[in-house]
């Protein structure tokens, strides 16, 4: 009887065992390449959503709300983008519900060009570039930190250039700006420490995008002619080329679980209009998926 029992509970124990095993793997499955895309609609210039619902058929959203350089926050509730004032003189920091609502600006600096937003991991800060012109007509390029109400705004001083965004652990990878040079991939901690320059060439490699991972950045460089998207390794090695388009090809972002990358490219017989593209990560299987759209960026 003791035996029987004995074995009962064994068999009770494998089972429980095997169920959590399987409730473990099920939630180390990478997220869906299909989730959410935010993008700004052309020529409306309208903050859009592009997403799969239940039936696994594609919607679009529109928010009512002009933006670009639109970025999700980590829940995914809401974006944060610049709109432009003064007769596009002045370019500003706002974020809204995913929806359009609770719509929140959150720079006000006057004559001064601030874009490119990006959340930190945990959703607490937003890091942002910021141009203006000084009295002479050169361009001085910054990078600024905020909380994500817009409070506590700071300017990290060693970091010039644009399109920061953050990587798993916490550090910035930016455009730099250098005297005499065009634009360069760096990283940095968030502090502004520790510099490391990740491209070296006499041409513009922009918009950098890490992927979820934290081990690839993404990006758009016109060092063999027109701009076409590259990809790297964190620390800078095997840059390779993905796209080959005679047309520019701008802002890649990389899918959830990094398998795939989306961009926008001009199209039409007079490269006058603008789509966005998916591929896989080596470069293969391009596809368009929306029309009339930019700066489309993926919800991680």
């Amino acid at each position: 009887m003791k035996n029987r029992t004995f074995y009962k509970v064994k068999k009770l124990f494998v089972i429980m065992l095997l169920f959590s095993f399987s409730a473990c793997q099920d939630g180390n499955k990478p997220k869906s390449k299909f989730h959410a895309i935010a993008y700004t609609s052309l020529p409306s210039g309208v903050a859009t959503i592009y997403k799969r619902n239940a039936e696994s058929k594609f919607n679009i959203e529109s928010t009512n709300m002009k933006g670009g350089y639109l970025a999700w926050s980590p829940d995914g509730k809401k974006l944060a983008f610049y709109h432009k004032y003064d007769d596009k003189k002045t370019w500003s920091i706002h974020t809204m519900n995913v929806d359009g609502t609770n719509w929140k600006r959150l720079t006000f600096a006057k004559n001064k060009w601030d874009y490119g937003p990006e959340w930190s991991p945990d959703g607490k800060k937003i890091v942002f570039a910021r141009e203006f012109k000084d009295s002479t007509g050169i361009v001085h390029p910054e990078i600024w930190i905020m909380n994500a109400d817009g409070s506590e705004q700071t300017q990290i001083k060693s970091l010039q250039g644009g399109s920061p965004f953050f990587t798993p652990d916490g550090r910035i990878v930016f455009s730099a700006e250098f005297k005499g040079k065009k634009s360069e991939i760096c990283i940095a901690h968030i502090d502004g420490s520790h510099i490391v320059q990740l491209t070296d060439n006499q041409s513009d490699d922009w918009h950098p995008d890490v992927s979820p991972d934290g081990k690839h950045i993404a990006f758009m460089s016109n060092r063999d002619g027109n701009f076409e998207v590259y990809v790297m390794n964190i620390d800078g090695s095997n840059q390779k080329r993905l796209t080959n388009d005679s047309a520019d090809t701008w802002y890649p972002s990389w899918s959830p679980d990094g398998s795939k990358l989306i961009y926008s490219i001009k199209t039409g017989k007079e490269r006058k209009d603008r789509d966005i593209f998916i591929m896989n990560k080596d470069g293969s299987s391009v596809e368009k998926i929306i029309s009339n759209g930019s700066q489309a960026a993926w919800l991680k």
